[in-house]
């Protein structure tokens, strides 16, 4: 099924974390030991730090445990590309200042599997077909055109996506595993609660006290 993101105001970034990336193949026992720090990074996390944390993610429409931040060299954060995915998912996309590719961070509900992975579209690109590559804790898929690592989480799953020609899988990697939920220290750096709705309706100067409160029309002499 393809998921779209709503627009919704910025998710300011989380420190980066650089590990080295290794390969085994989707039928392979157990996970490459060059991934295998992803067990601390990417593995089952705390829930966002504070109640402010998670009020403010509320605030966006997404589900607390569903937000989770990263960091790239040399990518920026595309302010406007920050939503929600799918019902209560989170979605947002990086951009490199110097050659414009794309780095896009996505977490939705669901699993995935050595008997999953390859019927799960790599992005949004439904219907391709998608090669499956164990690495550590991690998938590395391909897909029409693009890579994309996915770390499954419990009762979600965690992915950053590509343009293979524009991203390198080093750097890939490296976000995948950076990708965490926001503790308490970075509170701050998520976007500003909603305003709550005013107690009562705006006063309005063109209707009267009185009648059945149609606005006033009223001309003046020479009006």
């Amino acid at each position: 099924m393809i998921r779209h993101a709503r627009v919704l105001p910025v998710l300011v970034l989380a420190p980066l974390l650089l590990t080295a990336c290794g390969s085994e193949k989707a039928g392979d026992s157990g996970p490459s030991a060059s991934a295998s720090a992803s067990a601390s990074a990417a593995g089952p996390a705390a829930a966002p730090g504070t109640r402010e944390v998670a009020s403010r993610a509320r605030a966006m429409g997404v589900a607390p445990e569903l937000v989770y931040v990263t960091e790239a060299p040399g990518f920026t954060l595309a302010q406007q590309s920050v939503g929600v995915l799918g019902d209560d998912g989170f979605s947002a996309t990086w951009v490199d200042g110097e050659t414009n590719a794309l780095l896009r961070l996505a977490v939705d509900r669901g699993t995935i599997t050595a008997d999953t992975c390859p019927e799960q579209p790599v992005g949004d690109m439904s219907g391709e077909h998608t090669t499956c590559e164990r690495d550590g804790d991690a998938w590395y898929r391909t897909g029409a055109g693009r890579h994309e690592y996915a770390l499954s989480e419990e009762g979600h799953v965690v992915r950053v996506s590509a343009e293979k020609d524009a991203v390198p899988r080093d750097v890939l990697h490296a976000a995948a595993l950076a990708a965490h939920r926001p503790d308490d220290t970075e509170t701050d750096r998520l976007p500003p609660s909603a305003d709550p709705a005013p107690a009562s309706p705006v006063e309005r100067g063109d209707l009267p006290r009185y009648g059945d409160g149609a606005p006033d029309n009223h001309v003046d002499v020479g009006g």
